[in-house]
């Protein structure tokens, strides 16, 4: 006679493992990170500087998380009046990329990187796919844009660095997407959720059952969507959806606050 079953033991990534960190040590290292952002913002971007100096705060009187409080904010209009390289921490011999952002309010906001930081997304994103449950083995479909757009590039760099296959189609095209999504057993795609939809809708015109294929996860965003949408789409594609968080702006080192709903 056997005894209980026992739930199999949980897998995890090794890029997860920040994600269990103690809270001792995780707020031990976002207080650096803050003090490091602060100091390097104030030394290097006149604009931080000077409202700094116009509250009266130096990169010295951020002794605690609570100080973030004590920061100004950035707002949208300030990533557009200082186009294109007003808000750069780093000279222009160290940035090795620049992307971004439509513009069609506008200026398009622009974002640079380094070789550092381009590792450091690299890192963020096989962390953020990992959550997703994807690893080696699986084939992600990125139909993110490539190109100024931030998306395409991130995702397909933390994908080949996560060890899974990668088909960097890009964005439109739908028919040869559905072929390709049919043909190479896609297990993942990467793109907006709206497209996604558009993608079953497209499918359904062409005989091609979404639900039947090898096609288990959606990592959807660049676009706000709500959880109704996300049980819509999970229903109808068979799929577990996710949402990924990105934008041009958080690369900011302060942020505009959300505002209440």
């Amino acid at each position: 006679m056997t005894g209980p079953t026992e739930d199999p033991p949980l897998e995890i990534h090794p890029a997860s493992a920040p994600d269990y960190m103690q809270v001792p040590q995780m707020r031990d290292l976002q207080l650096g990170r803050l003090q490091s952002t602060v100091r390097r913002a104030y030394l290097h971007v006149e604009l931080y500087r000077q409202r700094m100096d116009e509250r009266n705060v130096s990169p010295e009187d951020m002794r605690t998380l609570d100080d973030v409080t004590r920061l100004p904010f950035t707002v949208k209009a300030d990533l557009r009046d200082s186009y294109p390289f007003g808000l750069f921490a780093s000279p222009l011999q160290e940035v090795v990329r620049l992307h971004a952002s439509s513009g069609t309010t506008g200026k398009p906001i622009v974002v640079a990187y380094t070789q550092h930081d381009l590792a450091v997304w690299t890192d963020a994103m096989v962390r953020t796919l990992a959550a997703c449950g994807l690893g080696c083995g699986d084939i992600i479909q990125n139909a993110y844009g490539y190109g100024l757009f931030t998306g395409g590039l991130g995702a397909h760099y933390g994908a080949e660095a996560l060890g899974a296959t990668v088909i960097p189609i890009s964005g439109g095209n739908s028919d040869r997407q559905i072929m390709v999504m049919k043909d190479f057993k896609v297990t993942a795609i990467c793109c907006t959720p709206t497209y996604f939809l558009h993608l079953l809708d497209r499918a359904s015109e062409m005989g091609v059952d979404v639900r039947e294929l090898p096609l288990r996860v959606g990592v959807f965003g660049a676009e706000p969507w709500s959880d109704s949408l996300r049980r819509h789409i999970e229903n109808a594609g068979g799929i577990k959806a996710y949402d990924i968080y990105g934008l041009s702006d958080g690369s900011s080192p302060f942020r505009e606050p959300r505002k209440a709903r």
